[in-house]
């Protein structure tokens, strides 16, 4: 049973690119695709940063070890749907126009604080093998805190990105913001500070 579990997950993680593949393919995207396929790839990676980020707690409350386990592929899927939202913005919106990118990155605050997310979820992905959590050992961990970096500027760049709207992406930050308080092992402060 157990060898079935990483393979389900692994297909579940794909629906949603399915789902923006059927709608690209039997064009469903509505009067602004490019935009509807950005805002999709865009909120999935949030998604997958909340779900990569419940991983520990859920350990720590449930005592299954299956959420650390797959806790690795979770945090991939987050660079996959990252990535398919950065080629959206670089190669169907703005045509590898590499001046109009570069101006964006440096004038606009949201393309420029995605960007530096989708930047610095690279050193994890290229470190996310056993072989390099050996080789890294405690330095391991420490760069893989980027995520908690990564998530607040995800969830910044969604909130400066909707001039109007607000209420969605203020979600996205407070769930962020409850699973990293969640993170925090009160019980070691504590016992620190007497």
């Amino acid at each position: 049973m157990k060898s079935i579990f990483k393979p389900g997950v692994f297909t579940l993680c794909l629906i949603p690119f399915f789902i923006i593949t059927y709608k690209i393919f039997l064009n469903k995207l509505g009067p602004e695709p490019v935009k509807e396929i950005t805002h999709f790839t865009g909120e999935w990676t949030l998604i997958f940063i909340c779900i990569t980020l419940s991983m520990s707690p859920l350990k720590r409350f449930t005592n299954f070890t299956f959420w650390i386990k797959i806790r690795r592929m979770l945090g991939l899927f987050v660079f996959f749907y990252a990535t398919l939202h950065l080629l959206t913005y670089v190669v169907i919106d703005y045509r590898l126009d590499w001046s109009q990118i570069i101006d964006d990155v440096v004038k606009k605050k949201f393309i420029f604080i995605g960007f530096a997310a989708w930047l610095l979820l690279i050193p994890l992905v290229l470190t996310s093998s056993q072989k390099m959590i050996i080789a890294l050992k405690h330095n391991w961990k420490r760069l893989h805190k980027l995520i908690y970096i990564i998530a607040i500027f995800g969830s910044l760049h969604f909130i400066w990105l909707s001039k109007t709207i607000y209420f969605k992406p203020l979600i996205y930050l407070i769930i962020i913001i409850f699973l990293l308080i969640l993170r925090i092992n009160f019980k070691r402060i504590i016992s620190k500070t007497r």
